[in-house]
């Protein structure tokens, strides 16, 4: 499909900012227990069921199983978005697990999702949930893992790999964003994959997967085989998600800022619709005594005997101020998902901070 590349920022839709799968509850004085705390946290995240257990079920068993997890699920994502529908504008963004339906790919479970019953569960769920979210103006998108690669040299891994990426499609298909081009903003984002077939053989895949998936595939650079300049060979086909720190990784201490001539491109690879970029930062026990107001200095920590692994590990929170300030910068074009490990603990004093600083908000 032709499409007109739009090299300018999509200015009609607010920027926005927010965290990736997992919801930590504040602390609360009224949880008492450790037990309460976890069930609070319950609530709020989905749940899973390994494939194991339910083959060791009989069949009305397993189906019990996995249905009480699959209605779980649906009710935690829907309580997650109603969390992000109601915070302020520019926290509205969700990163949601893979796990909605565990295993629905497996041979075990894919005959149990195939049941009226189940089926007619999760449709309307999901719809339900896809329209509270379009309601709520919250921009959904989905991360499979590191074993979904659509290229490979291996026939099973990239049979295995396209089969999860078609899950997540019909995913947000069922959601309600399984027409157009990003609706919404909705995508699915994965890795390049292993350095062979590469860059090239990703291009090729993508014949073998859907229109839908096709439509809802982004391609971000990564810390190690893929940076930003390669992955940006895919913005002819591909949207590219810009992962700063993955990018400071890879280039050995580079930082983007707005006007470099590479964000016009990534711009133009998402054809009109605003982009995503992910962000985190060094972990605070590598880097405890670290000024937090000046960016990390990626020579000066790898001659302190820093290893890139090390580097390269998040954070659990958004400790540094200089990195904060520049995401504020790079709003002007781009949301953000933040991957620190304290996942909202980290996303909603950031957004706090930009709105907070004058200077941050107008970047």
């Amino acid at each position: 499909m032709s499409r007109k590349p739009n090299t300018s920022p999509n200015t009609s839709e607010p920027p926005r900012l927010g965290f990736c799968c997992t919801f930590i509850p504040d602390p609360d004085p009224g949880h008492k227990t450790l037990k309460a705390a976890k069930d609070a946290a319950k609530l709020m995240n989905l749940g899973t069921v390994t494939m194991a257990h339910l083959e060791r079920l009989g069949p009305t068993a397993r189906f019990e199983k996995l249905e009480g997890v699959v209605r779980h699920n649906l009710a935690a994502l829907e309580r997650q978005i109603a969390w992000v529908s109601g915070r302020p504008p520019l926290e509205r963004l969700l990163r949601m697990a893979s796990s909605v339906l565990p295993g629905y790919t497996h041979p075990v479970a894919q005959p149990l999702y195939a049941e009226p019953a189940m089926r007619a569960l999760i449709e309307t769920g999901l719809a339900r949930i896809g329209e509270r979210a379009r309601a709520g103006a919250v921009r959904l998108s989905m991360h499979p893992g590191p074993f979904c690669i659509i290229a490979s040299r291996n026939p099973n891994a990239q049979a295995n790999g396209i089969a999860e990426l078609e899950y997540h499609a019909e995913v947000m298909t069922m959601l309600g964003y399984g027409s157009g081009w990003h609706p919404h903003g909705a995508h699915l984002n994965i890795h390049v994959g292993g350095r062979e077939p590469g860059i090239e053989g990703f291009r090729e895949s993508l014949s073998l997967i859907s229109e839908t998936a096709r439509n809802l595939l982004t391609v971000e650079n990564d810390e190690s085989l893929f940076g930003l300049d390669a992955v940006l060979r895919l913005g002819d086909r591909v949207p590219v998600v810009l992962d700063l720190h993955h990018h400071w990784v890879e280039s050995r201490g580079a930082y983007i800022e707005p006007d470099d001539p590479r964000i016009r491109a990534v711009i133009a690879s998402w054809r009109g619709v605003r982009p995503v970029s992910h962000i985190s930062v060094s972990r605070e026990s590598v880097l405890p005594e670290h000024d937090t107001g000046t960016l990390p200095d990626y020579v000066a920590l790898a001659e302190q005997g820093h290893s890139w692994r090390d580097l390269a590990a998040h954070s659990d929170l958004m400790w540094n101020e200089a990195v904060n300030a520049l995401v504020a910068r790079h709003l002007v074009w781009t949301d953000f998902e933040i991957e620190a490990k304290g996942k909202n603990q980290a996303s909603v004093p950031l957004a706090a901070q930009i709105g907070r600083d004058p200077s941050l908000a107008a970047a």
